[in-house]
């Protein structure tokens, strides 16, 4: 990151001297805080995730706030892909048998798939399911169309797009609004062979109503690479249950990442010094 700053024509500086910040402690707002009030005169704060939520009560109209929105899109479009094979053609379910099993899955192929969001990673995923020729829906905030989507519906009609799709794919930021967003009554819309797949954030799905649709055949599976609480502890019940496969924050390694997010540093340094519209700019009022 320190070699991307210098790349994109910055200096390294101690606080007193910049202008701008590149924060490199995601898991640390605490710290920010400090550094931000010690330290007001600072014009533009780089953070290093799509999600900001750790940093929501920080991002404010007072400077310049960008994260790394649409940064890992590809990595992560791809894990999503994965889970939705995996839990579809029941790769979870054959790779923990002890012995030679029946044949059981559904095919992507032909699916309806809905995604719940509609930036970098939506716009990612929905090229690499071109080749599987689903139906795809998309919701999101903004109602215009997407290349590769069927349909594209506002936030207000989520929960019309779970009914009917083989596949539910969450791929949107945490915001109160979404906190929670899927929960018994949500899960009950889903046909009952229907995956979902969670490469977003853990608190979008009410965890203990996905291990009742789970344990309940309520739905097919669960695919996630996120979970709340998070890490999920050991002996947590959507560990052993056999239609849920769990991956630990992968979507994204940090041999994925580093290289990623230094070019969004790169292209942001420029334009700060350029006096040009910064990459990935968070809106506060929007919470992302």
């Amino acid at each position: 990151m320190a070699d991307a700053v210098v790349a994109g024509g910055g200096h390294l500086v101690a606080p007193a001297e910049a202008e701008a910040l590149v924060w490199a402690a995601p898991r640390d707002p605490a710290l920010l805080a400090e550094l931000l009030e010690a330290h007001d005169h600072l014009q533009w704060v780089q953070l290093p995730f799509a999600g900001i939520e750790n940093f929501i009560d920080l991002v404010d109209d007072d400077r310049a706030w960008t994260c790394g929105k649409g940064v890992y899109s590809e990595p992560v479009a791809e894990m999503a892909l994965a889970l939705a094979l995996a839990g579809l053609r029941n790769v979870g379910g054959y790779a923990r048998a002890a012995q030679w099993s029946g044949p059981r899955g559904r095919n992507l192929l032909g699916a309806n798939v809905t995604i719940l969001g509609g930036g970098g990673i939506t716009e990612s995923l929905l090229r690499l399911l071109q080749p599987f020729g689903c139906h795809v829906t998309v919701v999101r905030n903004r109602v215009t169309g997407m290349e590769g989507a069927d349909e594209v519906l506002g936030p207000e009609r989520y929960v019309d797009a779970l009914a009917g799709a083989d596949v539910v794919i969450l791929a949107l930021s945490l915001t109160p609004d979404t906190d929670g967003m899927i929960s018994r009554s949500e899960l009950e819309q889903m046909p009952s062979h229907a995956w979902i797949v969670n490469v977003a954030r853990g608190r979008h799905i009410v965890t203990d109503d996905l291990v009742w649709a789970l344990q309940n055949g309520v739905i097919g599976g669960a695919a996630l690479d996120v979970t709340d609480p998070e890490p999920l502890p050991a002996g947590h019940p959507l560990w052993s249950l056999p239609n849920c496969i769990i991956t630990p924050h992968v979507g994204n390694t940090p041999e994925m990442a580093i290289p990623l997010l230094s070019e969004r540093i790169v292209a942001n340094v420029r334009r700060f010094a350029n006096g040009e519209p910064l990459i990935g700019p968070v809106h506060p009022h929007l919470g992302y």
